[in-house]
């Protein structure tokens, strides 16, 4: 879709913290997270619901996020890592992969604005 934020994203035309990406699939950090180290998974491919998605990209994607939920986890010494789907915010399927460490750490009305600076320092720690 031309105007969507992620596909955007996931074209190269707006800037992210990659933190990983294959050939249908990209993950980044959020820009307004949730917690430090929040990630949004999502597919290349628009699709605005996570429950039209063909069967083997619906059962890859979540794949996908176990994955990344075990790089998170032991990269940002996260207790856990919490998983949202909701999709109001940008009418694109994401996946929220969130590090928790403690009850209601999921709540969105916790979203912060960090700088670059703090989200670099953040990608390279996961990447690295």
């Amino acid at each position: 879709m031309e105007n969507c934020v992620f596909c955007k994203i996931a074209r190269g035309e707006i800037p992210s913290y990659k933190i990983w990406e294959d050939d249908s699939y990209i993950a980044f950090l959020d820009q307004h997270p949730i917690q430090i180290g929040h990630t949004l998974l999502i597919p290349k491919k628009h699709s605005d619901y996570l429950f039209d998605l063909e069967q083997e990209e619906y059962m890859t994607i979540l794949l996908h996020a176990k994955d990344l939920a075990h790089i998170l986890k032991e990269k940002l010494h996260a207790e856990r890592i919490g998983m949202a789907v909701e999709g109001f915010g940008v009418p694109h399927v994401h996946l929220h992969l969130v590090p928790i460490n403690h009850g209601n750490e999921l709540n969105p009305e916790r979203a912060t604005h960090p700088k670059q600076e703090e989200l670099k320092k953040i990608a390279d720690q996961i990447l690295n």
